[in-house]
């Protein structure tokens, strides 16, 4: 197939983040921008490659959904490229299921096997959903691609993936997927040409964002991860809790008298960072903040991701080293610094100047017998890069 760009989705609840690469070797982005507010102010911001603002643009929140900010979107992207200028659209789907292991043609058996699986992610999936439905709806000779943030964790043992629950629940799908697989990928390669010999190794990355978790990784291929049948399982991230003893919902439920529907408020929206510090969910709004429980939220957020190091650390074996990726990973050099400070037994020791330094690379000690990396991260290249590939993209 001959063409010249390829389309990138990221649906979110309240927001798609698009993108347009070129399909020949060079993979050179070309325009990126979101739709944000969906359902309360929409608003468009386009940007070229370099970041400078091409357009924007603002409507009415009533009766505008993901369906209207889709068909937005594939015009602002013809209005530049023209009609029939994409060759494609590779998207971002959180969940494939157990057996949706690689990148997926859509079509409409597809969008039904993902549509059944909304029960496992009823937060994400009928977003990630919505624009693929609106392109086979509106140009059905437009091929897409679904690319799954679960596929990659497909190499993990049965072990690392089962609860201990009865196993009819198992047979239903009831077991650790993990997510962020998309990024872990990306980074799995880039690391690959950064530090082979690092990357044939045991090695833990930290995506840690607004979501975050943890994914050991040994010759690139996922070990185990904190994340399991939800994205809520594991670190504690901005909005979300991470892992809690189930008999905490329990007794929400039954001395709060909280329904479901609560709880999943409470643990997705109202919780980790947020809920601790009662201030922001962001790390860069904390950091500024003299309050006490700013700070507590701060070290509560690197205590658990030390903690589960160790856990990524025992499904591994051991560790060659550790690599922070996503924003509050590549940007924030304290937290590196904090996290580190309690892996002295792994044998990870950061040098100050890399650790606070802008380059993406290596930041231990060149003393330190464990290596600790940061690996910017990039799933939209990585879906790209997907769906030029299973469709056999060329550039015209």
């Amino acid at each position: 197939m001959n063409a010249s760009f390829v389309g990138v989705l990221n649906a979110g609840s309240s927001s798609i983040k698009f993108a347009v690469r070129s399909v020949d070797a060079n993979r050179s982005l070309q325009i990126r921008g979101q739709i944000e507010g969906i359902g309360v102010a929409p608003r468009l911001v386009l940007k070229d490659a370099g970041g400078t603002v091409l357009d924007e643009q603002q409507w009415e929140a009533a009766a505008f959904d993901h369906t209207d900010a889709t068909q937005e979107i594939v015009g602002v992207v013809n209005s530049r490229f023209g009609k029939g200028g994409l060759a494609a659209v590779g998207h971002r789907v959180v969940h494939g299921g157990a057996r949706l292991a690689a990148p997926r043609r859509v079509d409409a058996a597809l969008v039904a096997e993902l549509q059944a699986l909304v029960p496992l992610a009823p937060l994400h999936q009928p977003h990630n959903l919505a624009p693929i439905q609106t392109i086979l709806k509106t140009a059905p000779d437009l091929p897409q691609v679904a690319c799954f943030d679960t596929a990659f964790h497909a190499t993990q043992p049965m072990l690392a993936r089962r609860y201990a629950l009865p196993r009819p629940f198992h047979d239903e799908g009831v077991m650790r997927y993990g997510f962020h697989g998309l990024s872990y990928e990306y980074v799995s390669r880039r690391l690959r040409e950064m530090a082979p010999r690092l990357a044939a190794g045991r090695v833990v990355i930290a995506h840690l964002g607004n979501g975050a978790s943890l994914c050991a990784v040994r010759d690139g291929k996922s070990v185990a991860t904190t994340m399991g049948f939800t994205a809520v399982e594991g670190l504690v991230m901005g909005t979300r809790c991470g892992s809690i003893d189930p008999g905490v919902l329990l007794y929400l439920m039954d001395e709060h008298r909280m329904s479901p529907r609560d709880v999943e408020k409470l643990i997705y929206k109202q919780s980790g960072l947020l809920g601790v510090s009662g201030i922001s969910p962001d790390m860069r709004t904390l950091r500024d903040s003299r309050e006490p429980a700013a700070a507590e939220a701060i070290a509560l957020f690197a205590y658990r991701v030390q903690r589960e190091i160790g856990s990524m650390v025992a499904a591994l074996g051991g560790l060659d080293g550790l690599v922070f990726t996503a924003g509050i990973g590549e940007n924030d050099a304290a937290i590196r610094s904090e996290i580190i400070a309690g892996c002295g037994w792994l044998g990870l020791n950061l040098d100050a100047t890399r650790n606070t330094g802008a380059t993406p690379g290596r930041i231990s000690s060149d003393d330190s017998p464990g290596e600790v990396w940061v690996v910017p991260t990039d799933e939209e290249s990585m879906i790209a890069e997907h769906t030029i590939q299973l469709l056999g993209l060329r550039a015209a």
